[in-house]
């Protein structure tokens, strides 16, 4: 069948429009009897019980990812004589349940504000465990980190200095830092000799690093750990942070004649499959070459291979999650292309979610697939846009796919790779209720966060007590 002319260059005509892509979804999902099973749960079950739209995530597979990611970059590390420190980004998905998943898997938790702090420490975590992000903590934030005696705090300007500074000496304690660097290496581009001053809200040029190094040092109420850089997101290969923690290392071998510097965070950002155009190297692959560029830098340096802290997030519960949907209308449209000259059908299948529950599409023009759930077609493959009901003409949720032609009202149809970002980015946007998120794990399902209901919005309306009174 010839591909759509609508369709994005680097979308196939699938041979079965029912064929689930390799590495986009969860290792436990299949089709059986053409319905789709996830963790030992067919979806019209998932359906029937929780509704629609719905965030389910597979419990073993997020265990799993998060073990295998560990264990690659321990690993990986050990081989050249160093270890690894490797936290869970919670900003990519955080709930109690998820916290406990990591910490059973050996993983730290970063966190960036002070709910996800309390939802951390609700979970049990070790504050020991926490690392604490964000380019504006708030006094009160601070003084909550330290009094729990969280594991570090990431510095993120120079004033933050002497605020976490004053926070631990009124405490009596000494509170370990981290200093958040520019490195000037994009991952998005690749433009690794871009200059280190960098025009973001995070951290500090790296040129600066010294000056704010020497500051922490002179407060006795702060230890420094070393320095920290992230440099993007759904990053594909390993040459971007090997070119960071290049400029990194050079900075770090100078901080060492003023003290030790026992770690160096390269951050997180290491990347997933949202279409069988994407292909993410794997873990170890990275986690290997970026320990060999680590130690091959510090030989050249003469100097001892620091503890590498590693941050990701997305590459441990993004594939792990899909969301179901359930498509209420269908419409051909007709698209002219060409200057004009020629036209095709492109098909709007809408659900009943959308950029509240995926903004991301919105924000980042990001790519999703998607499936039908409920059952199996062997109607010829039909290009799709999968748009949701918000007031919006851009509340996309799949740009392109190809789904059998007969994908009609009533079906339900499954997004691929939605654990990360998703729940987390969510809002009330059309006064939309937040969907629950359901774990799965050996055939059995349970709500690990609460769908929001009407109710529960007009809750928050001050004036909603006036009118049920």
């Amino acid at each position: 069948m010839p591909s759509n002319p609508l369709a994005p260059s680097w979308l196939s005509v699938p041979d079965d429009a029912n064929a689930l892509v390799p590495g986009l979804w969860s290792r436990t999902v299949a089709r059986s009897d053409g319905e789709l099973v996830v963790g030992g749960v067919p979806v019209s079950e998932l359906a029937t019980r929780f509704g629609t739209p719905l965030y389910v995530v597979d419990e073993q597979e997020a265990r799993e990812r998060a073990v295998e990611v560990r264990s690659a970059l321990q690993d990986a590390l050990a081989r050249v004589g160093s270890a690894a420190k490797v936290y869970y980004a919670g900003k990519a998905f955080l709930s109690i349940e998820v916290a406990r998943w990591m910490a059973d898997a050996g993983l730290n938790i970063d966190v960036c504000s002070g709910g996800e702090l309390a939802v951390a420490l609700a979970a049990g975590v070790d504050p020991e465990c926490l690392g604490f992000h964000g380019n504006n903590k708030s006094q009160a934030e601070i003084e909550r980190a330290v009094s729990v005696g969280i594991g570090a705090i990431i510095i993120d300007s120079v004033q933050e200095i002497d605020r976490v500074a004053a926070a631990a000496s009124r405490r009596g304690v000494v509170q370990r830092v981290r200093l958040r660097t520019n490195s000037g290496v994009h991952a998005h581009t690749h433009a690794f000799l871009a200059t280190s001053h960098e025009d973001q809200k995070f951290g500090i040029a790296l040129a600066d690093a010294p000056d704010a190094v020497a500051r922490i040092r002179a407060h006795e109420s702060l230890e420094f750990l070393g320095l920290h850089c992230h440099i993007g997101s759904q990053i594909f290969g390993a040459e971007g942070f090997a070119e960071s923690a290049a400029r990194l290392l050079a900075v770090h071998r100078d901080l060492l004649a003023g003290g030790d510097v026992p770690e160096l965070n390269l951050g997180g950002g290491f990347g997933i499959a949202y279409t069988a155009a994407d292909d993410p190297a794997p873990i170890g692959e990275l986690a290997q070459r970026i320990a060999e560029t680590v130690a091959a830098g510090c030989e050249e340096l003469g100097i001892p291979l620091p503890v590498v802290a590693f941050e990701p997030g997305r590459s441990i519960i993004g594939t792990a999650g899909l969301t179901l949907y359930t498509v209420g209308t269908t419409k051909d449209v007709l698209v002219s292309y060409q200057d004009d000259a020629e036209t095709a059908v492109r098909r709007y299948v809408s659900v009943d979610g959308g950029m509240s529950d995926n903004a991301r599409p919105s924000l980042y023009e990001a790519q999703y697939s998607a499936r039908i759930a409920n059952r199996a077609s062997d109607a010829e493959p039909a290009l799709v846009r999968v748009a949701g009901k918000h007031c919006e003409s851009g509340d996309i949720v799949v740009d392109a796919d190809y789904l059998p032609g007969d994908v009609a009202p009533g079906d339900l149809l499954a997004v691929a790779a939605t654990g990360a970002y998703c729940w987390s980015l969510a809002s009330n946007y059309n006064y939309l209720g937040r969907p629950a998120v359901v774990a799965v794990r050996d055939g059995e399902a349970r709500v690990i966060v609460r769908g929001e209901t009407e109710e529960d919005l007009l809750a928050r309306d001050a004036a909603y007590e006036g009118v049920k009174g």
